[in-house]
């Protein structure tokens, strides 16, 4: 396996019953990549996403980051390894501020979750990189906020901001801007955009605009299995696609 490859899927799948949600899905992501995952819902992209995080364990096939494989280490082990996600339907504490959740995240991944508020307090330059990574995600000014007081918007950019501060190298994000206004989703699009190229992106995302603006990669599943793959430009025009996915989309605007 190829060390210039984020993410590499062998033959992947997932099976409920007689049902294949992921079926034998072979996957190369280059390192740095900006990858879209698309397709009907159903399509088992979600589920795609649960095997590469651990919280589903595959049928049959393979999982490899950086050429390591971790088919079989469970989740919180992936997180060690540089994987985070998002989800689809945010799973953010509504009781905490966003400098508070920020600084928890930042201090777990230093080992020292449990003392976050004395780390935090005693360190300047953690606390430099708290505010900065707020301000990356433009909630500075609502960091004192209860989180669920919050527009989802905000809520959204900060569960991006949470699994930065886990330092990934492999960034899994559900639907990022699903259920945000049209005039917030900039924000969010912005904030991605502007992710080191050291962080490899693999997103979901049903928002046709947002996919081709940001992807340079696009795979598209049916009925579990990949059934196209290649650059926004291939993947607008392949007539394949269109009568599968695309046009169906279209239909739906």
């Amino acid at each position: 396996m190829s060390s210039t490859l984020a993410l590499e899927t062998t033959g992947l799948s997932r099976h409920f019953g007689g049902m294949y949600a992921v079926n034998e899905v072979s996957l190369r992501i280059a390192a740095g990549a900006r990858h879209a995952l698309i397709g009907p819902n159903g399509a088992g992209k979600t589920t795609f996403i649960n095997l590469l995080t651990g919280v589903l364990r595959p049928s049959a096939g393979s999982v490899a980051v950086h050429g390591r494989d971790i088919t079989h280490l469970a989740p919180h082990r992936r997180v060690g390894l540089g994987v985070a996600r998002t989800f689809q339907i945010n799973q953010l504490f509504g009781e905490l501020t966003p400098l508070e959740a920020v600084g928890l995240a930042m201090s777990e991944r230093m080992g020292s979750g449990r003392h976050w508020w004395r780390v935090a307090g005693s360190n300047r330059s953690l606390d430099a990189r708290i505010v900065g990574m707020l301000e990356r995600f433009h909630l500075a000014d609502v960091m004192h906020e209860r989180t669920d007081t919050l527009a989802y918007g905000k809520q959204r950019l900060l569960e991006i901001a949470l699994a930065i501060a886990c330092s990934p190298q492999l960034l899994l994000l559900d639907e990022p801007a699903a259920g945000v206004p049209e005039d917030e989703r900039h924000e969010i699009l912005a904030a991605v955009a502007a992710l080191p190229r050291e962080v490899t992106v693999l997103f979901i995302e049903h928002d046709m605009d947002l996919v081709f603006s940001f992807a340079d990669r696009i795979s598209v599943l049916v009925n579990g299995a990949l059934f196209a793959e290649g650059t926004p430009a291939e993947i607008s025009h392949d007539p394949r696609v269109k009568t599968a996915y695309l046009g169906e989309e279209a239909a739906h605007d």
